[in-house]
């Protein structure tokens, strides 16, 4: 069997490597290069800790047991780090964490309340501010290097036979007989099955293939898709897992570096303008990183980059074929990084087999069929985007 595979990001390279794996014939496209897209601009939490909807936290649970099995079988650097997770909270954010903790627990999910000495040892070389009053230690999340991760998927879907390419999709005819996939320029590349893994860009590209995969597709000034991260080069840290503090989220980078990310920053960010180094939202984000850090006599030197979040119309993934006769597999996921492993393994599964993956069933494209658009909208304010 062909794949061809739109979209070279995080997702669309793991079912890569999954299918090339299984012995499959894959063509792997983007338009720009692998990893360019949302995969380059994501804080890369792996975790299941705020979402409400059991099949969604099923799935996502899923995908943090899959990371594990993953790395084990991955060469070069290491990209998955189950370093665990530290949530701090002040007195005007105490309940909320206290109530999602609880969730949590009655769920069977790892979560409990440590000291502030136990939380300092976890956290390494960061300072926890008098105004915490609460610490919870989640130990079975993690994070991910995304650059690393996404270039181990793909030197091992290559080593297995897969081949990547650039190019801008223009069409999709998705026929009885197979799928034709037309490239700027006129090539036309034929398969079997065509995986559209094309993140944020999923809407207008299924849209050339007659499919509807409604999506958020804003990008103006505070968006719901827009996220900014921080990328401190120094002072150089010794960070031992991901921090979640009031205004502030930190997770080790490599070399000592540091992501940062304060999400209601978001909501002053215009990709039209972009912030500047020297402006109002570097500061805040500057003020707010020296504020835990051990010594503070060095002023950071912080990189600010703006993300777009891949975001389905209600917040959900979006995985399966378009319609019964399709042969058009959607692939689409807000938490892209800590699905990328079992949505890979799962997806490539139902393409070889036919056979449906139980964890999926509730994530068809097939979902939106007949709904109005603005009933499916995810509601921004139920769960802080950036924190799932």
């Amino acid at each position: 069997m062909k794949v061809i595979i739109i979209g070279a990001g995080v997702l669309g390279v793991s079912v890569a490597r999954q299918l090339a794996v299984a012995g499959e014939d894959v063509l792997l496209l983007d338009q720009w290069g692998v990893g360019a897209g949302t995969s380059a601009t994501t804080f890369a939490w792996t975790n299941s800790s705020r979402k409400p909807d059991p099949d969604y936290h099923r799935l996502n649970l899923a995908g943090m047991e899959e990371h594990a099995r993953l790395a084990e079988q991955l060469r070069g650097a290491p990209s998955y780090f189950p370093s665990g997770a530290l949530q701090w909270a002040d007195a005007a954010n105490e309940q909320r964490l206290a109530d999602n903790v609880e969730r949590l627990r009655s769920l069977g999910y790892p979560a409990h309340w440590i000291p502030r000495d136990e939380a300092t040892r976890i956290a390494g070389d960061v300072r926890i501010p008098a105004t915490v009053t609460s610490i919870a230690h989640f130990p079975s999340e993690g994070y991910v290097l995304p650059d690393v991760f996404v270039n181990s998927l793909l030197a091992d879907a290559e080593q297995h036979g897969a081949t990547c390419a650039i190019g801008e999709v223009v069409a999709i005819d998705d026929r009885p007989d197979g799928v034709a996939v037309t490239l700027a320029g006129g090539k036309v590349c034929t398969g079997d099955r065509v995986v559209l893994a094309a993140g944020r860009w999923t809407e207008r590209l299924a849209a050339r293939a007659g499919i509807d995969v409604p999506m958020v597709t804003d990008t103006g000034r505070g968006a719901q898709t827009v996220g900014l991260l921080g990328y401190a080069r120094s002072p150089e840290l010794d960070l031992r897992c991901v921090i979640h503090s009031p205004g502030l989220n930190l997770r080790p980078a490599t070399g000592g570096h540091t992501v940062l990310q304060a999400l209601d920053l978001n909501a002053d960010v215009d990709p039209a303008d972009p912030p500047s180094a020297d402006g109002a939202i570097a500061s805040t984000l500057a003020r707010r990183f020296s504020a835990l850090l051990t010594d503070r006599s060095r002023a950071p030197r912080i990189d600010l980059r703006i993300g777009f979040r891949s975001l389905p119309a209600d917040g959900h993934t979006v995985a399966g074929y378009a319609s019964a006769r399709s042969r058009v597999y959607c692939l689409v996921s807000h938490s892209g990084v800590t699905l990328a492993p079992i949505l890979g393994r799962l997806a490539a599964a139902e393409i070889t087999t036919d056979q449906e993956q139980d964890l999926l069933r509730s994530f068809r494209p097939t979902r939106f069929t007949g709904i109005r658009r603005s009933d499916t909208e995810v509601d921004q304010h139920a769960t802080r985007l950036g924190e799932q």
